[in-house]
């Protein structure tokens, strides 16, 4: 089968998460007590996930660029910084249990980060075995001023809701995790 570029123009104005284009035969999903404008409007949803799926991607790609940090630090750092914000003391041990990392990747990844200076270990207040886990001023300063300020615009999508669509939002997107849990899935489980 032979595309044409007007395909491809389609696929990328249009996207890959549609229902339709991505099940036209319906084999994954039976579609025949579906009406076309509902169709239409589940195909619409999809695609927008998609691409803020897409979108989230590219922001998590250039933040951590733009850092100079890999995914994986990045999500430690974050972490980092949210249990901070809660007064809740990390330890290596909490951070690898985060990430579902073995001990030695995560001291591998604290090195890493302390060579970079955007952590800081020192004794534990409570257990002198550990050592508690501190992002830097600096990089909490930079995460702030820069990727911080971009991801806090989620805010204003979600203010932009009435509370009724807000339930609803809320509502679909927890349901839409519950489908995609791997525990659906023999194939997902590898472990």
């Amino acid at each position: 089968m032979e595309s044409t570029p007007d395909a491809h123009d389609a696929l990328r104005v249009g996207g890959v998460n549609g229902v339709t284009q991505n099940d036209p035969q319906g084999k994954l999903i039976d579609l025949s007590s579906v009406a076309p404008q509902d169709l239409e409007e589940i195909s619409s949803l999809m695609q927008a996930l998609g691409h803020l799926r897409e979108m989230e991607k590219v922001v998590a790609e250039a933040s951590a660029k733009y850092m100079g940090l890999n995914e994986t630090d990045m999500r430690a750092l974050r972490y980092i910084m949210v249990c901070e914000n809660q007064n809740t003391v990390v330890t290596a041990r909490d951070i690898s249990k985060f990430l579902s990392v073995s001990a030695a990747s995560t001291t591998k990844l604290l090195d890493r980060l302390e060579h970079g200076g955007h952590i800081a270990r020192q004794p534990h207040p409570s257990d002198r075995r550990a050592l508690q886990i501190n992002v830097t001023p600096e990089t909490r300063r930079a995460a702030y001023e820069t990727v911080g300020k971009h991801q806090a615009r989620r805010f204003h999508a979600a203010a932009r809701l009435t509370s009724r669509e807000r339930e609803v939002v809320t509502r679909f997107l927890k349901d839409m995790t519950q489908e995609i849990d791997l525990a659906h899935a023999d194939w997902g489980n590898n472990d």
